[in-house]
């Protein structure tokens, strides 16, 4: 069974993953563990005419290996097998098409991440892979 946990760094997202590991006896089949952290593009228009696209590529895998390092010590300490992906793009959206480019049977995330809105029941993230995912979503809160 393939699981794609979104991770972006929070304490939510840790959870997510704690959750799906400490229930890892739950299902029957083997886990696969996808762990994918998507940077929101910060360069658009004329501005990408003035930094190369090998120093952005390299920024977003820099942010992106900050925020997997956590989960990445977990499974590593676990001996749990998993794939890491540094994704760029909408998160959302970015996340549903990684799930079904990769057959992922399950999407586990936390409720919340990083964003400003922490006062929200979902965060928007949260909400739009709900609507996009053509698979189940576990939310950890």
């Amino acid at each position: 069974m393939k699981i794609l946990i979104p991770m972006d760094g929070s304490e939510n997202a840790l959870r997510a993953l704690r959750h799906v590991l400490d229930r890892r006896g739950w299902y029957r089949e083997t886990l696969e563990l996808h762990l994918v952290n998507v940077q929101p593009p910060v360069a658009s228009g004329a501005v990408r005419m003035f930094i190369p696209q090998e120093q952005l590529r390299e920024y977003y895998d820099e942010e992106g290996q900050k925020a997997l390092k956590a989960a990445r010590q977990l499974l590593q300490d676990s001996g749990m097998p998993f794939h890491c992906r540094v994704g760029v793009g909408e998160p959302g959206a970015t996340i549903a098409h990684y799930c079904t480019e990769h057959g992922c049977d399950l999407i586990a995330m936390g409720t919340r991440g990083l964003s400003a809105l922490g006062n929200m029941l979902l965060g928007s993230v949260t909400v739009k892979v709900i609507h996009l995912a053509h698979v189940p979503v576990l939310l950890i809160k």
